[in-house]
């Protein structure tokens, strides 16, 4: 209800309230509304018999009982609550929280004590009082006491008790040890694990019950996906994948989370040393590198994983070209890995495809004398289709090229070297793989592509899913396949979620954009949207019931003289005909969002964002200020 409203609506409920009660109090109307009290009441009580002393006192009870039905019927009619709710209450919270119960101080670990480490819990409340226990801290000991509860094994227990008596806050470090980021620039809650975004303003756009609140996002919501649209420059990195980046950063320092974050060399994501692994593509000077099939298990896997990287953004409708890409893969994979006892470089996988004649010709004499006869026949089937018209090894063979280049010649080594592969999320590990300068667009789409194919494939293959698994793209261009979509739907129930960043959903494929959609629940539109993007995105959030108006005006027209009169009076006052007002209400459906509000209407350092958790608690679109 608009503030006016409420605010006129008490007042006047209450100017009635209190006329009703002076004309009963005073008998204007009689004395009927006594007779309750005159059923009861003895006759010498009320004409001053013998307990005329308690009679003034029952007859002001009674008052107040009549005043107080009086007052409860106005405070309902006028919406006395609802005015409290909004003005009284907020001018009565305390800045500094209420003092504790007793044994309920986190900072004093009473659920240590409850379990009998109270010389553990002794340490820790020791360092806290000292100053010497950030978030951080208290997040990671928290994790690391409740995994050696979760054994229910008394040595676990011991065994963490021991540590904490020794090291205090310092127990348990992450094995950077790190115990906080360089910088943070956004506000966290490493108990519940959420990062602040914004606050919701208060605006009729807005629903009610979410206006002045807080925007956070955290694992739980994550997990269901997020994407966020908007031009460069709309502050999707620096205002939404920034903060998400750091929260998982700083839950990686507690035990909580790996993360894998990728960008161009130039996004703001957070400085290296926020992170434990940076692997610049490209540049000679990165000290690590990535496993260019993603630490899979076995060539089939290896095969999937790499079509999807190669030709995931062919345009067919059924995925044709990504099966018939996997399957001439294999073939040549498998048989390579069987013989060589690892996978083929970039370069010996180009040949590979190329059907070079001395590498083939290498290859089936190792799977000869090695006895490979299963393998040998991959291989002539592989021989057999690279001679028929239209064979897919040729747009592979193509795709690997791009790779296969002097700037690269380092990387992707699958000799004796142990790369960076998605394997590694078992543990609680940050990770920044810097993408090559903007002026190579098709190297970075191909290896974003790569990294997110890998991810979606290897994550939920994970044993142990206690840790939340991420993975950040800034820049997502022609990076979803697919598989990518269908591999979302895998990641919640496996512990992990994605966050991609695009410009425009014209970088998706047009059978993949509403599939995209649906498979994020959390979606952040960013001002500068382009009209089709709005278009799906209005579609996607839906209608809603809402009240309309429609205000008629017409000539007031009276039978009578002195109407007529009345009427001619007015217009030779006013100048103008005297009308009558009609107003119609009416429940409509609409838009939640339309396409051109969120084109034309999102000012600038906001977003329109709706969050969607694991549990499948959902939020309506809300316009959040991702200033505050």
């Amino acid at each position: 209800m608009p503030t006016r409203q409420l605010v006129g609506g008490a007042v006047l409920a209450a100017l009635l309230g209190w006329l009703v009660w002076t004309v009963l109090y005073n008998a204007y109307l009689g004395t009927w509304w006594m007779w309750p009290l005159e059923l009861v009441m003895p006759d010498d009580w009320l004409h001053g018999g013998a307990g005329d002393v308690g009679t003034p006192l029952i007859f002001y009870t009674y008052y107040a009982l009549v005043a107080a039905l009086i007052a409860y019927v106005a405070g309902r009619a006028g919406h006395w609550p609802e005015l409290w709710r909004r003005f009284g209450a907020p001018l009565l919270v305390s800045e500094s929280e209420p003092p504790l119960a007793p044994g309920s101080d986190p900072a004093a670990w009473p659920e240590l004590r409850a379990a009998g480490a109270g010389a553990a819990a002794d340490r820790l409340a020791g360092d806290a009082a000292a100053g010497v226990m950030s978030d951080v801290d208290y997040a990671r000991l928290q994790r690391a006491w409740s995994a050696a509860v979760a054994t229910r094994q008394p040595e676990a227990i011991q065994s963490f008790v021991r540590i904490v008596a020794d090291d205090g806050a310092h127990a348990f470090l992450h094995p950077s040890g790190e115990r906080d980021l360089p910088a943070r620039h956004a506000h966290h809650d490493l108990v519940t694990g959420q990062v602040r975004l914004g606050t919701v303003p208060d605006m009729p756009k807005n629903a009610y019950g979410h206006r002045t609140s807080g925007l956070a996002v955290g694992p739980d919501v994550l997990g269901t996906g997020l994407l966020a649209l908007g031009p460069s420059g709309s502050g999707k990195t620096a205002r939404v994948l920034r903060p998400v980046a750091e929260a998982l950063c700083l839950q990686a320092l507690a035990g909580q989370a790996a993360v894998v974050v990728v960008g161009p060399a130039g996004a703001d994501l957070g400085p290296d040393g926020q992170y434990d692994v940076v692997i610049r593509l490209g540049d000679p000077s990165s000290q690590y590198d990535l496993d260019l099939y993603g630490g899979a298990p076995d060539a089939d896997t290896a095969a999937g994983v790499l079509a999807d990287t190669l030709v995931g953004d062919h345009a067919d409708d059924r995925g044709e070209t990504v099966r018939r890409g996997a399957a001439a893969l294999a073939q040549l994979l498998g048989p390579w890995r069987a013989a060589r006892r690892r996978f083929p470089s970039v370069p010996e996988l180009r040949q590979l495809l190329e059907g070079d004649p001395v590498v083939l010709s290498g290859l089936r004499g190792a799977l000869e004398a090695a006895g490979h006869g299963a393998m040998l026949r991959e291989l002539d089937a592989r021989e057999r289709a690279a001679a028929a018209a239209g064979d897919v090894a040729v747009l592979l063979a193509d795709r690997v090229a791009v790779l296969d280049r002097p700037a690269f010649a380092g990387f992707f080594d699958t000799g004796q070297g142990r790369p960076f592969s998605m394997q590694a999320l078992g543990h609680p590990i940050r990770v920044r793989i810097t993408l090559p300068d903007r002026g190579q667009y098709a190297v970075s789409e191909l290896l974003t592509r790569l990294v997110v194919a890998q991810f979606v494939a290897a994550v939920p293959r994970r044993r142990d899913t206690a840790l939340f698994a991420a993975l950040v793209v800034d820049d997502a261009s022609r990076a979803v396949t697919a598989a990518t979509v269908e591999g979302m739907h895998r990641l919640a129930p496996a512990n992990a979620g994605i966050a991609l960043a695009l410009r425009t959903l014209d970088d998706v494929p047009p059978q993949l954009r509403t599939q995209l959609l649906a498979a994020a629940g959390c979606r952040v539109a960013m001002p500068g949207l382009p009209p089709a993007d709005g278009r799906l995105l209005a579609e996607i959030w839906g209608t809603q019931w809402t009240q309309t108006q429609d205000v008629t005006d017409r000539q007031a027209v009276s039978d009578g003289a002195f109407g007529r009169g009345v009427q001619l009076l007015r217009k030779a006052v006013t100048g103008q005909a005297p009308t009558v007002r009609s107003v119609t209400v009416r429940e409509v459906e609409r838009e939640r969002w339309s396409a051109s509000e969120l084109a034309h209407s999102v000012p600038a350092n906001h977003a329109v964002i709706s969050l969607t958790s694991r549990s499948g608690e959902r939020t309506p679109p809300l316009l959040v200020d991702l200033r505050s």
